[in-house]
């Protein structure tokens, strides 16, 4: 389980549009590194739309926003492009990154456990260290969130 003050462990993963990333690439810069379950659920909708509405605010405070889900390329193409997401999706179909940050285990939901993606988000400062972990985001609110942790740090 990562903790703060963590290093970010790095990674390399696909982006719709054919590119990669790499998360060490953007050391020097505040990271939002969100986890959601899936594209086109509601909750994650209300979450990307939440970061994309305050996107202006969040890129004007210097901040880099990655969201990571195990849907594939052509489904955050999609999803980015029905919703106009102005930030990084990361397709983990094979869930490596979901592994290395932990955040994929047992859920409850109507009284019933199962297994699956634990909707988690890291804020990173420019060292490449974890200096927030949201470990149930508000949704509705959650790009909001992100600026006022950063704005606190």
């Amino acid at each position: 389980m990562l903790e703060l003050g963590d290093q970010a462990p790095d990674f390399v993963g696909p982006l719709g549009d054919g590119g990669q990333l790499r998360l060490s690439d953007f050391f020097g810069r505040k990271i939002a590194l969100y986890f959601y379950p899936m594209n086109d659920t509601p909750g994650c909708v209300l979450e990307a739309c939440s970061i994309r509405d305050t996107w202006n605010s969040l890129e004007a405070a210097g901040i880099i926003v990655i969201g990571v889900s195990p849907n594939s390329t052509k489904s955050h193409q999609r999803f980015a492009a029905r919703y106009k997401l102005p930030f990084f999706l990361v397709a983990d179909k094979d869930k490596k990154v979901i592994d290395l940050y932990g955040v994929w285990g047992n859920k409850m939901m109507f009284g019933k456990s199962f297994l699956g993606l634990k909707r988690t988000t890291f804020l990173i400062d420019e060292s490449g260290r974890i200096v927030k972990i949201f470990r149930r985001p508000k949704n509705m609110v959650h790009g909001k969130e992100i600026l006022d942790a950063f704005a606190e740090l």
